[in-house]
């Protein structure tokens, strides 16, 4: 940090100016990816989901509410886990007050793990969250969208993972999927994305690649705590 160029403000200036103009650029690409995001086909969904909330049992279609769009936060936290996994914790700090403003843009949001509904609740109170969170144990919903990975694919050493198969094994990964419904309530997939894709999801993130130093992730996430795990 101590070696780094120091200009005057006329000079910062000029190079500030330059470096706007690829701000710009990458602002208009990531707008029209974002309208070829929009165009693409749907799925329709056929298997009925069930998943265990605070009040019983929810469909998928219930996880909607009285929206027509629905995002799904694919939360790693496994069955036999005693704490949800510390990245997908880190994105689930973006969270909380989200939900009112989706929901005035016809969007419901909710976080989905294999863990029993009791784990996740009291995990989310610890880290202090309120967002919904649903328990799909029982359902091969994580096995669907590719974020859960079954006893074949350990025997195998190999995952189906962010569009391509990986020779690896892991029990879960951390995703997110999109859903839409229409009028007669047929429910279809429109999106999903994995690993790297999830980065423009965490505000925190961004807020951190604004700064001088940056991320400074040379070894990994390994400076990462839970919220409540920071010294």
């Amino acid at each position: 940090m101590t070696d780094h160029s120091v200009v005057s403000r006329e000079q910062w200036l000029q190079q500030r100016q330059e470096l706007l103009v690829k701000e710009k650029e990458i602002t208009r690409l990531r707008d029209e990816l974002t309208k070829e995001r929009q165009q693409l086909p749907w799925v329709k969904i056929d298997t009925d989901y069930l998943f265990t909330a605070p009040d019983g049992t929810r469909s998928l279609a219930d996880l909607f509410g009285a929206h027509s769009q629905l995002i799904v936060q694919h939360f790693m936290f496994g069955l036999e886990w005693t704490e949800g996994c510390t990245s997908c914790s880190f994105w689930a700090d973006n969270f909380n007050g989200t939900t009112a403003h989706l929901a005035a843009r016809d969007i419901a949001f909710v976080a989905i793990s294999n863990a029993p509904l009791e784990q996740l609740q009291t995990y989310a109170t610890r880290l202090g969250w309120n967002f919904p969170w649903y328990s799909a144990e029982g359902t091969t919903f994580g096995q669907d969208f590719n974020v859960t990975f079954a006893q074949t694919a350990k025997d195998k050493n190999q995952i189906d993972y962010n569009y391509k198969t990986q020779n690896w094994y892991t029990e879960e990964l951390p995703g997110v999927s999109v859903f839409t419904r229409d009028d007669a309530n047929t429910i279809f997939h429109t999106y999903s994305t994995y690993s790297r894709g999830l980065d423009n999801l965490n505000g925190t993130y961004h807020y951190i690649d604004l700064t001088p130093k940056g991320r400074n992730e040379d070894n990994g996430m390994s400076w990462l705590r839970r919220n409540d795990e920071y010294g």
